[in-house]
């Protein structure tokens, strides 16, 4: 395993600061404490589990920024729920859309995101060569988790006996899982091919810097 220096970089502590900060604000007078809870767990497990790595399989700062922007689009979320988010509430009625699409932008994010941390681990790990084999493992990979998910939410719905909707905000559509895991495709697919060479630049970057 690659190793590191030990002084953790100034500006992930910085990050990791805005998200306990963004996290106290996400916590305060949510629009449902229990629909609260239950999204924004995903943001602090993936948290957690970064820090946990930090020492041991590091990051570069771009993957670390993309994650940083991915929480706050989760606690936002989380905060007023991703069927009733106030921005989209907006757009729906100025472009009378038929439901609130925020949950689609947090699914393709949930692609987005995650695929610069499985190349990074894949290809720094040794575990995968750079080609098109690797983009066909990251974006399956981002696939599966997006089914994970999905499937989490239904455990969730038969565990507390209470309507889909209150947990999985489908908002009366029944594709609504389907359209989660095609945004979450979308966004693994557009990080993984159209993003691949200014990605490739920040691994490279990031490489310099280890021992």
């Amino acid at each position: 395993m690659v190793n590191y220096e030990k002084k953790p970089k100034m500006l992930h502590l910085i990050l990791l600061a805005w998200i306990a900060v963004a996290y106290i604000l996400s916590a305060i007078d949510p629009f449902d404490r229990l629909a609260w809870f239950g999204q924004m767990t995903s943001a602090v497990l993936f948290v957690l589990l970064l820090v946990a790595m930090y020492h041991r399989f590091r990051f570069s700062t771009f993957a670390y920024l993309m994650v940083f922007l991915h929480v706050l689009l989760l606690l936002y979320g989380a905060h007023y729920t991703y069927s009733h988010n106030p921005l989209f509430n907006y757009f729906q009625e100025q472009f009378d859309w038929q439901r609130n699409y925020f949950d689609r932008v947090g699914h393709f994010a949930q692609g987005f995101v995650p695929a610069f941390l499985l190349k990074e681990f894949f290809v720094r790990g040794g575990y995968v060569k750079k080609g098109k084999v690797l983009w066909l493992i990251v974006i399956l990979s981002c696939l599966g988790l997006s089914a994970a998910y999905e499937l989490s939410e239904f455990a969730l719905v038969k565990i507390l006996d209470v309507p889909a909707d209150f947990v999985m905000g489908t908002q009366g559509d029944y594709f609504d899982s389907h359209w989660d895991m095609l945004w979450a495709l979308i966004g693994a697919s557009t990080a993984t091919i159209i993003f691949g060479s200014f990605h490739d630049k920040q691994m490279a970057k990031m490489e310099k810097h280890i021992d």
